[in-house]
């Protein structure tokens, strides 16, 4: 499974996906994956609305993508929530179960970080039944880590955990070719590299996860790529980063907003009644 969902396409730009990533004809997936990488999630979601009425897994993709823009808006929470619900009630195998689950998790963890309540016991429940129903070698297992070490480094604050979970996802992600889930595990690990004080090592990570960024076309993902890379870059090539990075928010309409906020290249736009950013993020969140 790709990192949120639906994800790049086949060589052809014809291959279209399902929320696991698997070939699912019929269903628009390169185009979902071309909205969502432009930050343009409302109009993937409404997409994959007709199929998400039956499918549990068009539900399940498209309660990731709303999860995701939660991730980057800090808003339209319960847009996501519902679509999550929905996702959860279409299950039929283990396998949709876990994958429902594994977003309920993420869902709660973003909450924690961005949104108006703590949810860390959720997100732990959530992602601790997700562990009970994958089997060690099951396709969702490299996302999982990923959350879980997410959950470990942002709201346990305990990054041997963090660093464990974050190693697992990287060579399960690496196993299963899945390059944008690489781009983020790369990011993580070099966060708590520089965090350690290994300035080289956090440089080639987020020099990674940049360049998997830019070749996947992952364009709301480029400028966090830039924003990591300029902190442990020489004084003028933090500049020109951090700039390039800027003019990227800008464009995609001061999205991610916590990043809009550290640049100041945009005001954030005002949370809805929904949901808000309580505090200034801690760290890597995403």
């Amino acid at each position: 499974m790709s990192e949120h969902g639906w994800g790049p396409s086949g060589r052809d730009g014809r291959d279209e996906r399902d929320a696991r990533g698997r070939a699912a004809p019929g269903e628009p997936g390169d185009t979902v994956w071309r909205l969502r990488s432009r930050a343009c999630w409302q109009e993937a979601a409404e997409l994959l609305r007709p199929a998400a009425e039956r499918d549990p897994e068009a539900a399940l993709g498209r309660a990731e993508l709303l999860i995701e823009q939660c991730l980057f808006t800090a808003a339209n929470w319960t847009q996501a929530e519902q679509a999550l619900r929905l996702a959860e009630a279409l299950v039929t195998s283990t396998e949709q179960r876990a994958g429902a689950s594994c977003a309920r998790g993420f869902l709660a963890y973003v909450s924690s970080v961005l949104g108006a309540r703590d949810r860390l016991d959720e997100a732990q429940a959530a992602l601790g039944r997700t562990s009970a129903l994958l089997p060690p070698d099951a396709p969702g297992r490299p996302l999982l880590d990923f959350r879980r070490g997410l959950v470990a480094e942002n709201l346990l604050r305990d990054r041997t955990a963090a660093w464990i979970a974050y190693r697992r996802a990287h060579e399960g992600a690496a196993e299963r070719g899945d390059e944008l889930l690489r781009s983020y595990t790369w990011r993580h690990l070099a966060a708590l590299a520089q965090a350690a004080g290994d300035q080289d090592r956090a440089r080639e990570g987020f020099d990674a996860s940049l360049r998997l960024r830019e070749q996947l076309g992952f364009t709301v993902g480029v400028a966090p790529a830039l924003a990591a890379l300029a902190e442990v870059s020489g004084p003028d090539e933090a500049v020109r980063l951090r700039a390039e990075a800027a003019r990227l928010v800008q464009a995609l309409g001061g999205v991610p907003v916590w990043l809009a906020r550290q640049l100041s290249a945009v005001r954030a736009p005002g949370a809805p009644p929904d949901g808000r950013i309580e505090r200034e993020p801690r760290g890597t969140i995403s």
